[in-house]
């Protein structure tokens, strides 16, 4: 849009300065940090289905009207524009871990979230590798919002069509399937085990907010964003600068380490089933934990190394395949801090990853800051190396505190509050609202 150079010259060309550029880039994530929290809370009580429905919905309909609005309102306009498209995508995550807190059996729950998550990568994986060559077709710049948004929009209505909110809700499930995924695992509402719907209870936010486990959660998921943002949005600044390779402008380059995580998220899916396929009795705790330590700490060794890498063709290649090899183990924390909502709290999975999510953000913005505070001679590898060792530190700490502290024992705040009635015989009193705890798996 900004480089006629680089695209078909017969589309209009914005002169846009890099503070502009900046507050375009940024404004996504403005709105995109104000609805996790509202989207986990409100998919928890109107479904994911439609949470998830309209955020894509709109949000791919905005994704049309971009060329427009840049042409005819200015950069002012797509700011707003993107703002409010961050506001849509916000519900996504949060909604997303409601929808498989119902759907996913405690025993499938790793490996559903993993595909599920990955398919964030395959998109960027493809508009990176194509939009190049899209942008420079007969179709133009205009294409690279016009594309994903009419495929946005044919999969909403696709989704509205074949899915819904709980198995209770599925037209055409089977009595059999909805049996295995209702009694499956974790605690879930007693609404979810083929009872008659019952009020919600009110959101236990004083004891979500003081439990242990969910704040161990919170650092540990903010510890994974800084590190993860800092390895995409800062490493390709410094093979620039100090390295001499530009692959900021190598489309199929940039996409490299996004392909790479997807290919790793399924050999780790893979080694978490061999493992249990073969008999090998790994308790719950120890599974998150061992594989949220090499989506951790594999990306922290590659950090180091990139410290100590310095001008040369060969260490060119070194430092390509350090950064894909961070990216992409990175993906093992799908089957470790990611799913750990859920363990905590099926009934609450989606607010929890409102939360975290939102603080997480948070530390995206952040962590270019910083770098920008430390890093002011953007050629010196002397001042690489300690965003490089600093972000290594991050991401020790945040797994650590994780082994420590993480837990993946239901809380006691998942279940209904309980009450006392009368039993049937008038003996005594029996307790209501506990029969949704379910076995508790593992600490």
């Amino acid at each position: 849009m900004t480089d006629r150079n680089a695209s078909n010259p017969d589309f209009p060309e914005f002169d846009w300065n890099e503070s502009t550029k900046s507050y375009l880039l940024s404004s996504f994530f403005w709105g995109y940090v104000v609805t996790q929290i509202p989207g986990g809370y409100l998919s928890a009580i109107y479904g994911a289905k439609y949470m998830l429905f309209y955020g894509v919905l709109i949000c791919s309909c905005l994704a049309l009207l971009t060329p427009f609005c840049a042409v005819n309102g200015g950069w002012t306009v797509v700011v707003v524009l993107r703002a409010v498209q961050g506001l849509c995508q916000g519900v996504i995550f949060p909604s997303t871990h409601t929808f498989l807190s119902k759907w996913a059996p405690a025993e499938e729950r790793g490996r559903l979230v993993g595909y599920t998550y990955s398919g964030s990568q395959f998109g960027t994986v493809v508009m990176l590798s194509v939009s190049g060559y899209i942008a420079s077709s007969s179709l133009g710049w205009p294409s690279t919002f016009y594309i994903p948004g009419c495929v946005g929009i044919v999969w909403s209505f696709v989704w509205l069509y074949l899915c819904s909110s709980t198995p209770a809700q599925h037209p055409t499930i089977t009595p059999n399937e909805r049996r295995f995924i209702e009694s499956s695992g974790q605690a879930r509402r007693p609404s979810d085990a083929g009872r008659e719907e019952q009020p919600r209870p009110p959101t236990p936010w004083w004891r979500i907010f003081t439990s242990v486990p969910f704040l161990v959660l919170v650092l540990a998921h903010c510890a994974n964003n800084w590190g993860f943002w800092t390895l995409l949005t800062e490493i390709p600044t410094f093979m620039k600068n100090v390295l001499g390779m530009d692959i900021k402008n190598n489309g199929p380059l940039s996409a490299l380490p996004y392909f790479a995580m997807i290919l790793l998220t399924c050999v780790f899916i893979w080694l978490s089933d061999t493992l249990k396929q073969r008999g090998t009795v790994i308790p719950l705790g120890f599974s998150r934990k061992f594989f949220n330590t090499l989506g951790m700490w594999l990306p922290m060794l590659a950090l180091i190394g990139l410290g100590y890498i310095t001008e040369g063709e060969a260490n060119v290649r070194l430092a390509i395949g350090l950064l894909t090899a961070a990216v992409a183990t990175n993906s093992a924390t799908y089957l470790g801090f990611h799913v750990n909502h859920i363990d905590l709290s099926p009934n609450y999975a989606g607010t929890l990853m409102g939360i975290t999510n939102c603080a997480a953000n948070f530390m995206s913005i952040l962590a270019p800051l910083i770098v920008g505070l430390i890093v002011w001679d953007e050629t010196n590898p002397a001042q690489w190396r300690i965003v490089f060792f600093f972000t290594a530190f991050v991401y020790f700490i945040g797994n650590l505190l994780f082994m420590l502290f993480g837990r993946t024992r239901v809380q006691p705040w998942n279940s209904r509050p309980t009450t006392r009635t009368p039993s049937p015989g008038g003996g005594g009193e029996r307790d209501e609202g506990t029969e949704d705890r379910g076995p508790l798996i593992g600490a």
